[in-house]
């Protein structure tokens, strides 16, 4: 009780200072910013601004950390938590960002973008169980300002933070509603048979085959889809799009009628 009421007065100590305004900048380079309600827009700047403060910020490889960095990762991080309750990301106090792709052990591995080989494997970004979430800022950039084409590795990593609440990378976060959990694993089996039948006959498919790798591989990569291709979502495979509905409590398909 002590250090929550802690957080929270620290938190409302971080929320009374100004925004500042090369933030402010560094937000509206993003393209989902400018789609988003005014309303949507201040609840995603507050969750910026406590991200930046309270996470511990290292640059590798040579990378400088500067604010640019880190108001473009939180800015993507925060719009899967406008709004869902949530503790801002409290097990991943750590972000590690490296200049461009990742060399990580097998035993490293946790929700990447990689290909599987012996010995080091090159990846754009992991995400640990109540540890770092590693990023390449590279790939950061790319993702966040190609809104349409489906893959954004922040979205992707920090899905995964968010799956693994449950106390395990399943594919299953915690719901809102134990009510849910039924209606959520149907589809979810279903979705996920789906896009292995098409990795495997090496057909065309709307999520990226990835996500064919594990249930919770699955779930970061239609988290990515469902924000970046929501109407194209809701067309193909309304199930899904309804479930993540549910679950971020937003429907960006209603957003902005040019997206994707």
């Amino acid at each position: 009780m002590v250090f929550s009421w802690l957080r929270r007065r620290r938190r409302r100590k971080i929320l009374a200072e100004p925004f500042p305004a090369a933030w402010d900048e560094h937000l509206r380079a993003l393209p989902f910013y400018g789609t988003l309600s005014s309303d949507e827009q201040a609840r995603l700047r507050e969750i910026t601004q406590v991200m930046v403060s309270e996470k511990n910020w290292e640059g590798c490889g040579g990378l400088v950390m500067t604010d640019e960095i880190r108001v473009t990762v939180s800015g993507q991080a925060a719009l899967l938590l406008l709004n869902i309750e949530h503790e801002y990301y409290r097990r991943a106090r750590s972000v590690v960002v490296h200049p461009s792709t990742i060399l990580a052990s097998h035993r490293q591995m946790m929700g990447t973008h990689g290909l599987l080989q012996s010995g080091k494997i090159p990846v754009l970004g992991l995400a640990f169980y109540r540890g770092p979430v590693v990023l390449s800022w590279d790939a950061v950039r790319h993702g966040g300002m190609n809104p349409n084409d489906g893959r954004n590795l922040v979205i992707h990593e920090f899905a995964h933070k968010l799956d693994m609440l449950s106390g395990c990378a399943d594919g299953t976060p915690p719901l809102h509603q134990d009510e849910h959990y039924g209606e959520w694993i149907r589809v979810m089996t279903k979705e996920f048979r789906i896009l292995n039948l098409k990795a495997d006959k090496g057909q065309r498919s709307l999520l990226d085959k990835y996500g064919a790798t594990n249930p919770a591989e699955f779930f970061a990569v239609a988290t990515e889809c469902f924000f970046e291709k929501p109407r194209t979502m809701a067309r193909r495979c309304p199930d899904l799009y309804d479930v993540l509905k549910k679950y971020y409590c937003q429907d960006p398909a209603a957003r902005d009628p040019t997206s994707a």
